[in-house]
């Protein structure tokens, strides 16, 4: 039974409630003084307390899609698929039902694949799901390339999260609808390339080259198998939390490769030191430094990119560096916001952000 399973959570409540009942039946009966009664009632109370924190915990994950499995919980390597030095750089595994409307008809739902990620140059391999809009299988754009938008969870993060809790397709394909965004290829991933090592996207020295993957890996497999623009203005990424950060960091370190980022409650430097981050930079203070986008800003040239940053005045703790953010955004860099009146860092608050977001990237995409 998997970590997010109906039966798992089910078999949890149902352990909860059974201790929860023992615990009354039996407390009677361990109301003497002596030892063992003492031990009877410190392990009930022990075990009843344990299985309220693992409902509550499964509940949470169920909701926010931390971890996708046992594995991502415990934190075991990343099963990758190695296609061989002369195999495709990119390896469809199959399709995701993801509730558009339409149904099973790509022309009209558009489709949602979960494809294998080659990176040659990173060494890394990576999953993703590819949406696909309708438009991608309709004859009159048989021809068209199509603006791309890397998508980014936090981390852990689960990518499943990007479109059962957040909905990404789900609103484009709304917002296409209704003519607020053009037709955009989205490639929902984690930023956790290498578990559970939370490289914040940085290309870890003598480590996981986390950077050189998104931005090189990530877009030379996607052209080897999608019809997709190979400019940089075709390209912009979006991100929450840590993917917020390396949404912002993408495209001010690349902006031959991404011209547009769009951050929803990101940090503004990588939060080094912790486990199980790591030490990202080995000792050395310059590339730390340049991870730092607010000294990035001060000291370095603006790059021409567009970016968005989002916060809330009242439950975000990045408000005042978001504001410090968009005061030191200098030209031919463009700066936009959304700011909330309140809001706290979560699914709720990303969900209210995020057409608003899609449709501002949107107007800064062309294929």
């Amino acid at each position: 039974m998997g970590l997010t399973s109906k039966k798992v959570l089910l078999l949890a409540i149902l352990f909860a409630v059974a201790l929860f009942i023992l615990t009354i039946w039996l407390w009677r009966r361990l109301s003497k003084r002596n030892w063992r009664a003492v031990l009877g009632r410190a392990g009930l109370l022990l075990a009843t307390q344990l299985s309220i924190f693992a409902l509550v915990a499964l509940l949470a994950n169920n909701s926010y899609l931390f971890y996708g499995s046992w594995a991502e919980l415990f934190g075991a390597k990343q099963e990758t698929v190695n296609s061989g030095p002369d195999g495709p750089k990119l390896k469809v595994l199959g399709t995701e039902h993801v509730g558009l409307p339409g149904g099973s008809a790509p022309s009209v739902a558009g489709r949602v694949e979960k494809v294998l990620l080659k990176g040659e140059k990173s060494k890394i391999n990576g999953s993703a799901y590819v949406y696909l809009p309708p438009q991608y299988f309709q004859p009159e754009y048989a021809k068209k390339r199509f603006p791309t938008s890397v998508v980014l969870t936090g981390h852990p993060g689960n990518a499943k999260a990007l479109y059962q809790g957040l909905r990404y397709p789900q609103t484009q394909h709304d917002l296409a609808r209704k003519g607020k965004m053009q037709p955009t290829i989205m490639v929902m991933m984690s930023p956790t390339v290498v578990l559970p090592w939370d490289t914040e996207c940085v290309d870890v020295p003598k480590g996981p080259q986390a950077e050189t993957f998104f931005t090189h890996d990530v877009r030379q497999d996607m052209a080897s198998h999608y019809r997709v623009g190979t400019d940089a203005k075709s390209w912009g990424v979006i991100g929450d939390s840590t993917g917020g950060y390396c949404a912002l960091k993408i495209p001010m370190r690349h902006p031959k490769a991404f011209s547009t980022g769009v951050s929803l409650s990101g940090s503004y430097n990588a939060s080094e030191g912790t486990s199980p981050t790591g030490d990202l930079f080995g000792g050395n203070k310059q590339l730390e430094r340049e991870n730092d986008l607010l000294w990035r800003q001060k000291n370095l040239p603006a790059p021409p990119v567009n970016l968005l940053v989002t916060s809330s005045k009242k439950g975000e703790e990045n408000y005042k560096d978001t504001l410090k953010f968009i005061q030191q955004t200098k030209s031919p860099g463009r700066i936009a916001s959304i700011i909330l009146d309140s809001g706290s860092h979560h699914f709720d608050t990303w969900r209210r952000e995020i057409p608003a977001a899609l449709e501002w990237m949107s107007g800064h995409l062309k294929a």
